[in-house]
């Protein structure tokens, strides 16, 4: 009788570990990458400087005028300026011709 409560402890640390075990894993490989990602990100829009060349979301180029709050205003010709939201601006990517 002794035997089986013995086992049944012994399957209760298993399972307990194995659930330990994968929210490591989530937290390694999922969580934790995704968060400094976005620790990157924000750092990259706080930085920006009047001049600098960018992309919005939609793929225009443009350069950066001003920021106001979560709004940015860049200019995508000259008098052509717009208002856009801080998070859609992105570095243009470069383009490695082959």
């Amino acid at each position: 009788m002794t035997e089986f409560i013995l086992l049944d402890i012994a399957n209760g640390w298993k399972t307990g570990i194995m659930i330990v075990l994968m929210i490591a894993v989530f937290y390694l490989f999922l969580i934790r990458p995704q968060s400094q990602k976005a620790k990157k990100e924000q750092a990259y829009r706080d930085s920006l400087q009047k001049g600098d060349k960018l992309m919005t979301a939609g793929g225009i180029h443009v350069t950066f005028v001003s920021r106001e709050g979560s709004m940015a205003t860049v200019e995508a010709a000259p008098s052509a300026r717009m208002k856009v939201q801080i998070g859609t601006l992105q570095p243009i990517p470069e383009h490695k011709e082959k």
